[in-house]
């Protein structure tokens, strides 16, 4: 059975359940096993597979301690009626090269792929003979925080609130998260970026005397919903074997042949996914990290240092606006050879001097798969406008980067390219509208309109019905604050 510890240290033996229900290690690290590719997933039958088959194949590898009638129950609730496509993540052709749609889910962003399933788990890991609940705390850049709050909205012992960065997030996002209905949800602004509130987020989940008091008040124990817990991670995986699935079927490769996949991202999960898939057996060739004006990835990829004490540009694709990338942390610590002492002073680093430099071998290990680059706003645009010149496809401006990124880099010769999509377009109405030229001066649902008028796209029902939803939040601390807030949501639930 794969047993998971800290990152930094590997004095846990923690079962997946356990892993999930407390979301982050006790000295701040994440949880990995050591176990990641002593099994893999038989990609030889993948053709035909429906989406539900190919989690359940995977999950059982990554996730074991659930048992089968677990699993498929959560895949079940999980990946059904909510999702506009029924192939879950469908891949399409665009020229030469293909797209992968991830934002068919209840709130149009990849998030739901991973947190429809979270909540599941999470049901699955509460004590059988306890009143013992669980608070969700997690911190968004302005895609997670909904997911999230759909994903939990009203599921029975457990808890949500979500922070976000107040002004840095679209319209459109910040009205998914405030109207959100359920009993047991808290939304709150921070006066800050989402690297302040996702840091104190961790400080929290840190605050042992934090947690005592509301485990002995109410009755709560905290955890995570962010990509540091490894059951939003874990069924990320399945994706990429779902696109390698529909490339087999539209015979685009043979069995065993390779693929890139080029990924817009900021914390690194979405791609540090793919990595997990390769692990399984999944033949990535190579994984192409893909940054906004905020380029920290693009430059420990180049330069193998990390440094976060930089200018904080907030740009038009704000969910990738962040410094701080945690997710990359589990990449070290496999790259390294399962080093944790090396990764403890690398983080330690981080925290001190707000930078650290991995050693040059591991640097050389690390772009042997991972490639990188970035877009500033001009070419996001630029590229917004080329596609629907070129393709008939509108991107939304994460994407944008990704596409950017990929007709910059040479195409390795019979080597399909599947760029991750990674929320709809109707999310960023406003931004789109203008790099297409058309009417973007008045709000963002005349602009879903008028995008939807001029491509002949469909505008998500979810998305449109926020003009008329009621605003249940509005509340906004300071970072020096969310600790309190915390606890005032847990005496409540």
């Amino acid at each position: 059975m794969n047993k998971f510890h800290s990152t930094r240290s590997t004095t846990d033996s923690l079962t997946s359940k356990q892993a999930i229900r407390k979301g982050i290690a006790d000295d701040g690290g994440l949880f990995v096993t050591d176990e990641l590719g002593e099994r893999t997933v038989r990609i030889d039958d993948l053709a035909g597979k429906p989406y539900q088959q190919i989690a359940h194949d995977v999950l059982s590898v990554l996730l074991d301690d659930f048992t089968a009638d677990e699993l498929d129950a959560c895949i079940a609730q999980a990946y059904g009626q909510q999702w506009s496509d029924k192939r879950i993540t469908p891949v399409k052709p665009l020229g030469d090269d293909y797209v992968m749609e991830l934002f068919h889910g209840p709130t149009s962003a990849f998030k739901d792929v991973a947190l429809q399933i979270l909540p599941r788990f999470m049901a699955r890991t509460t004590p059988a003979d306890g009143d013992e609940r669980i608070m969700i705390v997690t911190a968004t850049s302005g895609d997670t925080g909904k997911a999230a709050l759909a994903g939990f909205a009203d599921a029975e012992g457990t808890g949500i609130t979500v922070f976000y960065p107040q002004g840095k997030v679209s319209r459109v996002q910040e009205l998914q998260m405030t109207t959100q209905t359920g009993g047991n949800v808290n939304v709150c602004a921070v006066n800050g970026n989402f690297d302040d509130a996702q840091s104190t987020v961790k400080q929290i989940f840190g605050d042992k005397e934090l947690a005592a008091r509301i485990e002995k008040d109410a009755h709560v124990v905290l955890s995570s919903a962010n990509s540091i817990n490894v059951g939003r991670l874990v069924p990320q995986v399945v994706y990429y074997f779902s696109a390698y699935a529909q490339l087999l079927e539209r015979q685009a490769i043979n069995v065993g042949d390779p693929v890139d996949f080029v990924v817009p991202t900021g914390n690194f999960g979405d791609v540090l996914a793919g990595y997990y898939a390769k692990m399984l057996g999944l033949p990535v060739r190579q994984l192409v990290v893909a940054s906004d004006r905020n380029n920290v990835l693009f430059d420990f990829l180049t330069t193998g240092t990390y440094n976060r004490k930089r200018p904080f540009y907030e740009t038009i694709s704000p969910s990738m606006d962040i410094l701080i990338s945690s997710n990359l942390e589990r990449m070290l610590y496999y790259m390294s050879e399962k080093d944790p002492r090396l990764i403890t002073y690398l983080m330690n680093d981080l925290a001190e001097w707000g930078a650290f430099e991995v050693p040059a071998e591991l640097l050389r290990q690390i772009r042997r798969l991972f490639a990188t680059g970035w877009a500033d706003e001009d070419q996001v645009r630029q590229m917004i406008a080329e596609c629907y010149d070129e393709h008939g496809y509108v991107l939304d401006p994460h994407t944008a980067c990704g596409y950017f990124v990929m007709q910059q880099m040479p195409a390795e010769p019979g080597v399909p390219r599947v760029l991750l999509s990674t929320a709809s377009p109707y999310k960023f109405p406003r931004v789109v509208n203008e790099s297409l030229g058309f009417k973007s001066d008045g709000t963002d649902f005349e602009c879903m309109d008028e995008l939807s008028a001029k491509t002949g796209t469909e505008i998500p029902p979810m998305l449109r019905a926020l003009e008329t939803a009621d605003v249940r939040f509005r509340d906004c601390v300071e970072v020096s604050d969310m600790g309190h807030y915390v606890e005032q949501c847990a005496d409540r639930l």
